[in-house]
């Protein structure tokens, strides 16, 4: 069973992109090649209860086991070692990076106040783009009960385009809502 998404983009959105781009083969045709969420905990470092809830809520939205991100440099005045655990991430690809995108388009960002559509400008210049969410009290999955503390997470949407131009029109095609 494949996703939702993954067959908007085999039928809809590769024959539009050929079509735009004047691409001569379908290997061309730019493609999501990754999802990667992170979530970083600044307070990990004084109470390292706060990374196992984090860890916790990111396997439940994303549905896969996170792994726990460690710091590379000591920085004295936030009391921080090289190597103490201050984040998780998650890396989706495949069916569950569909999944996910598609969850994030039709009922997270909805679900955000005050929402207008996502920034046209958080794109790397290689066709990639960054989202940052303010919290993760969006997805449907997480308790609002169980929450203990209020966290943000950058969503990176990896693709195989060229240029921003192209990562836009991709992304577009899929259903992500940027601003007018």
């Amino acid at each position: 069973m494949s996703s939702r998404l993954k067959e908007k983009y085999e039928t809809l959105t590769k024959p539009e992109l050929i079509k735009a781009f004047n691409y001569t083969t379908v290997m061309q045709v730019p493609k999501i090649d990754k999802i990667v969420i992170n979530m970083g905990i600044g307070d990990a470092v004084a109470n390292p209860k706060a990374l196992d809830d984090a860890v916790e809520e990111l396997a439940v939205i994303t549905g896969q086991k996170p792994v726990v991100t460690k710091a590379k440099k000591s920085i004295a005045n936030f009391k921080l070692r090289e190597g103490m655990p201050i984040g998780a991430k998650v890396t989706l690809r495949g069916d569950r990076m569909y999944y996910f995108l598609d969850k994030l388009v039709s009922i997270a960002l909805p679900r955000v106040r005050d929402f207008r559509g996502i920034s046209k400008d958080a794109f790397d210049g290689r066709g990639n783009y960054t989202l940052g969410v303010k919290e993760q009290l969006i997805f449907p999955e997480i308790n609002f009960d169980k929450v203990k503390k209020v966290r943000g997470m950058d969503i990176v949407i990896v693709t195989t385009a060229q240029s921003d131009e192209e990562g836009r029109a991709l992304l577009t095609s899929l259903g992500l809502p940027f601003k007018k």
